[in-house]
């Protein structure tokens, strides 16, 4: 039986990566409690006394302002810890599944970004997880054999986890009549259980040696703006009966929410790449939000 090691497993993602990941093999699942992602030396004793045919790494440090001041912290996890993953699979002959950012990018763009184009990571965040991407990709351009996958993703939400966008809206909604929400950075929302359906997807193509080693891209299709992705939220949260007193979303810009961070203005993603490799097109974003959001309410009200 194959052996998959996930790391970050308690995350929103790591959460729906316990359950698809199942079929393929044994799942072992290491969560922050488990692993401090800033001691390379323990990663390295982790992936060893696991002996993967596959690592999956769903871990990360995500604070996107509070990496402005904590760049360091941010390396260590984006970065330094990726790349000793990949070392230690490379040693072992296991394949690492990483996921990555739509903050590689700097936003100037208008048409979605594919693997080719050249990433420029505005914020500290996004350029932690670039160093992530080129750690992994040096160990392939060292040893030809070692098999990775870097998928990069893009605006995450789901009903796992502390906190999303999502989440956000519908505490915000619940609490006040009015949100105020930037209507000038335009992007994909991403279900979480979408994105652990591709890695599973995905996976047997790099335990037999059948899709080539490198960048993916993959979100829901279809691109909004964070405001009318908040719109959405509260019209498919009322439609299924979640309580709200609020009763008006307004669009601002982005110099009207400034935060410590710079965001890309436009991050969508083009997905035919990994689309061709499994040979299905991603849901489109609201179907997908509409199916989240009755989970998510069966999960707090049922």
């Amino acid at each position: 039986m194959r052996r998959i090691l996930l790391i970050g497993g308690g995350g929103q993602v790591g959460q729906e990566l316990q359950t698809s990941l199942m079929p393929l093999g044994k799942v072992i699942s290491v969560t922050r409690d488990d692993l401090d992602l800033t001691q390379s030396d323990r990663i390295r004793q982790v992936i060893q006394t696991a002996q993967p045919d596959l690592i999956v790494n769903a871990a990360a440090y995500t604070a996107v302002d509070k990496a402005e001041s904590e760049m360091d912290l941010a390396k260590s996890i984006n970065a330094a810890a990726p790349t000793v993953m990949a070392e230690t699979a490379q040693q072992l002959g296991a394949s690492l599944i990483h996921i990555s950012t739509d903050y590689v990018f700097d936003g100037r763009k208008n048409t979605p970004y594919t693997e080719l184009d050249t990433p420029n990571p505005i914020g500290a965040y996004g350029k932690s997880k670039l160093l992530g991407e080129e750690g992994i990709r040096q160990v392939g351009d060292r040893s030809p054999n070692f098999r990775y996958a870097i998928l990069r993703t893009a605006w995450v939400y789901g009903s796992q986890g502390k906190g999303n966008f999502a989440k956000t809206m519908l505490r915000l909604g619940a609490d006040r009549p009015e949100v105020r929400v930037v209507a000038d950075q335009v992007g994909t929302p991403t279900w979480s259980t979408e994105i652990a359906k591709a890695i599973a997807a995905l996976s047997p193509h790099f335990l037999d040696a059948a899709a080539p080693s490198g960048i993916y891209h993959f979100t829901n299709s279809g691109i909004t703006s964070w405001y009318d992705f908040a719109v959405a939220i509260f019209e498919e949260a009322e439609a299924i009966g979640f309580p709200l007193k609020l009763e008006r979303v307004v669009p601002i810009t982005t110099a009207e929410y400034p935060t410590p961070t710079q965001r890309p203005a436009y991050s969508a993603l083009a997905c035919q790449k990994i689309s061709a490799i499994l040979q299905t097109s991603p849901p489109q974003w609201r179907q997908s939000l509409r199916q989240m959001l009755t989970e998510l309410y069966s999960l707090t009200y049922l």
